[in-house]
């Protein structure tokens, strides 16, 4: 069965979430105040509706309490943006996931009923330093406030030694949770695993510790 989905405001972040769930063949239902945004998506999404996410009785009008999964996406009107999410949260939507324009704003929204906020120009800015540091560092991806996953490639240090040898959890206090070679996955990899060229290390760690690793281990080229 498919999963509906919301997506309220398609700016650049919210318009490219309902395009990858369109993709993905999720029902999505678009809402925007902007008729030319509605317009933009109105073949993309299940559903492109103008409505003010402000109005709840627009949004009850819409069916939103049934929706499984309701993104709000709206840019700079921080307002609007708390607003709706306390709309929705009064509304017992089961997943609401918001994007934050400030730690300040993120704060707010953990505060009157988001499950879920995300920092996409600061997440992506993270992401883009640290392949920025090496080119031996594919992707970082935070996982919370303090704890970070990052998939690098495997180093000149760690070629032809296990993972005894490199004794990275002991060392930095990350764990190797898996790693890829090639088309093939190894998930939670044997201590005597010998690492080789163009292995791929997906490591999990607090956001100090992984920091260390990739000076240590990583940053070698």
């Amino acid at each position: 069965m498919k999963r509906e989905f919301a997506v309220i405001g398609l700016g650049r972040f919210g318009g490219s979430i309902c395009e990858e769930l369109s993709m993905e063949g999720m029902k999505v239902l678009a809402i925007d105040k902007n008729e030319h945004k509605i317009n933009e998506y109105k073949n993309i999404a299940s559903h492109a509706v103008i409505a003010d996410s402000t109005d709840e009785h627009a949004l009850k009008e819409l069916g939103i309490k049934n929706i499984d999964h309701v993104i709000v996406a709206i840019g700079d009107n921080i307002q609007a943006s708390i607003l709706t999410t306390v709309i929705l949260a009064d509304l017992g939507i089961k997943k609401i996931t918001v994007k934050a324009q400030s730690d300040y704003h993120e704060k707010i929204l953990n505060k009157i009923g988001a499950h879920h906020v995300v920092h996409p120009e600061r997440d992506m800015g993270k992401r883009i330093a640290h392949s920025l540091i090496s080119s031996n560092i594919l992707d970082y991806l935070e996982l919370s406030e303090d704890h970070s996953m990052v998939e690098v490639m495997a180093g000149r240090r760690m070629r032809g030694k296990t993972l005894v040898d490199l004794n990275i959890r002991a060392k930095f206090g990350c764990n190797v949770v898996a790693i890829k070679r090639g088309k093939q996955m190894n998930v939670s990899p044997s201590a005597d695993y010998i690492i080789q060229e163009n292995d791929v290390l997906i490591v999990i760690g607090a956001d100090n510790d992984i920091s260390r690793f990739e000076k240590q281990l990583v940053i070698d080229e």
